[in-house]
């Protein structure tokens, strides 16, 4: 098999020689190749491919549909919807993910931005280093909190025992899916769970029903004191609407990991600029234990595959 990595995986490369080496003893071709959006330069690297992996980089139709060899694609993303997975579908490709590697990192990173916010820690951080006091940015707790979770799968449902173990109240939207309650979540409508929470954290994919979901309405539902955090998608939120939010005060701040396309972001986004914000690149599956647990699910998907078995699909 033709096999093409059109992206880094984040891991060293001995452990990147290791895979690579095991595919080249059974016979197969591996590549790499640096990242790019060019359309022509992606085309002729995967043309004669029968694997492509990547991870979150776009993979256009244009480039599926002129893989006239392309079997598998191999996402090491827990995300596919930088995939065109109608190209696949029309294609007959197979298409597998790498869900489960960053549950700890990204739920890790949601407690870290809801405890900075919580304790105004970029606002003290600045106080101090210009040699001022914490005059007027006395901070709260976590504990005794209402979180409000919207997504309950594996990244959501780390989160929420994280903030249990916080002592934090859990509830969740009832939107997405049909579950009960349980003694460490209540599952509510969207209003009401909006109304009830201090913090509301996203764990949810892209989808047509989550698209711009928080927004300048369902923004007017949070009291004037909540946190929202999104580590999830940069579309499941209107940018400008609730950055207005956070400058007219209608809401007290906001973790912002994701962003309707991928960083580099224009200097001018709203979010850059909007009160008592903490904003970062799109980073909270990126640690080094994560990013070695992603290849491992990724090779293991591609052997599997290869045994004439498929892992972590993708029902398109």
């Amino acid at each position: 098999m033709n096999i093409v990595l059109l992206e880094s995986l984040g891991i060293s490369n001995e452990l990147l020689d290791k895979y690579a080496e095991k595919l080249r003893t059974e016979g197969h071709t591996f590549k790499i190749f640096e990242k790019t959006d060019n359309i022509e330069k992606l085309i002729e690297q995967t043309k004669d491919s029968d694997v492509i992996i990547l991870a979150n980089m776009p993979l256009k139709g244009e480039v599926i549909r002129a893989c006239k060899k392309l079997k598998f694609i191999d996402v090491a993303f827990t995300g596919v919807d930088h995939i065109d997975l109608a190209a696949a579908k029309e294609m007959n490709i197979a298409v597998s993910n790498a869900s489960g590697y960053s549950n700890d990192s990204v739920a890790e990173l949601t407690i870290c931005m809801m405890l900075s916010l919580l304790r105004n820690v970029p606002a003290v951080d600045k106080r101090a280093r210009e040699g001022k006091t914490k005059d007027g940015l006395v901070g709260n707790l976590l504990k005794g909190k209402t979180v409000g979770i919207i997504g309950t799968g594996a990244i959501g449902m780390t989160t929420a025992n994280l903030c249990s173990a916080f002592g934090a109240k859990i509830i969740a939207y009832n939107g997405f899916s049909n579950k009960k309650d349980t003694d460490l979540i209540t599952y509510l409508p969207l209003r009401e769970m909006l109304e009830k929470s201090d913090i509301v954290t996203l764990h949810c994919p892209l989808t047509d029903k989550s698209k711009n979901l928080i927004n300048k309405e369902t923004l007017s539902y949070m009291k004037q004191t909540a946190i929202l955090i999104n580590a999830a998608r940069g579309g499941v939120v209107n940018s400008q609407e609730l950055a207005d939010a956070l400058n007219q005060n209608r809401i007290s701040g906001a973790g912002i990991d994701v962003f309707e396309t991928e960083p580099p972001l224009d200097i001018e986004h709203p979010l850059l600029h909007s009160k008592n914000t903490i904003v970062t690149p799109h980073v909270a599956f990126a640690t080094k234990e994560s990013m070695e647990l992603r290849a491992k699910i990724v090779f293991e998907n591609l052997s599997t595959w290869l045994a004439g078995k498929q892992i972590n699909k993708i029902n398109y």
